[in-house]
């Protein structure tokens, strides 16, 4: 398994825009012209980029581009006769991981804790973990990259707000790796298969 984040958004320009179309799959490339805005085009190819140089790193022998994924009937993207991978971008970073079995990477720039999105998303016992904390913003938003982790990885992401409450009671097959970078405004987590 391995993962990598890439946080220096700055670079997201044309000429980078440009420069990704041509490193990409068609497939890719369509997807990534379907955003309206520079900046969603450019997450869309650089998670592309990472997500190859991942797959062509030493611990994979796929060494065969550009890649072309098929998509699960929740709309995850996943490869023929490869790893398993999760993407996952928001407007201070983006994250792509790898791995042999289930993984399920999110990362998310800091979400204010608004009671009634706290309400609908977490379980009583989160609730109060959010609200008793020094920070609930960073509770909420550390709780919330966990459970679309878990979801990344069970190959449904969120399908209603019902079922996201309860993500994360069993989880005793998973291991959660959640960080924050303070200083960029976000936190990720990387969920695995024990």
């Amino acid at each position: 398994m391995t993962y990598r984040i890439f946080d220096n958004m700055t670079q997201c320009s044309e000429q980078e825009v440009a420069r990704l179309l041509h490193v990409v799959s068609d497939q890719r490339r369509e997807q990534a012209l379907a955003y309206k805005h520079l900046f969603g085009q450019y997450c869309c190819l650089k998670s592309y980029e990472m997500l190859m140089q991942l797959l062509n790193s030493s611990l994979y022998t796929l060494h065969v581009t550009p890649y072309n994924f098929l998509y699960n009937e929740y709309g995850q993207p996943r490869l023929e006769n490869g790893p398993c991978f999760s993407i996952s971008h928001c407007k201070h970073g983006i994250a792509v991981a790898v791995s042999e079995s289930a993984i399920g990477i999110d990362i998310e720039h800091l979400r204010v804790a608004k009671p009634e999105l706290v309400e609908r998303t977490m379980n009583l016992q989160e609730q109060e973990q959010i609200w008793q904390s020094e920070n609930p913003d960073w509770t909420f938003t550390q709780l919330w990259t966990r459970k679309e982790s878990v979801l990344k990885m069970k190959g449904t992401g969120i399908i209603s707000m019902d079922d996201i409450k309860n993500t994360l009671v069993s989880i005793e097959h998973i291991d959660l790796l959640t960080k924050v970078n303070i200083d960029k405004q976000y936190a990720y987590t990387l969920a695995t298969l024990r």
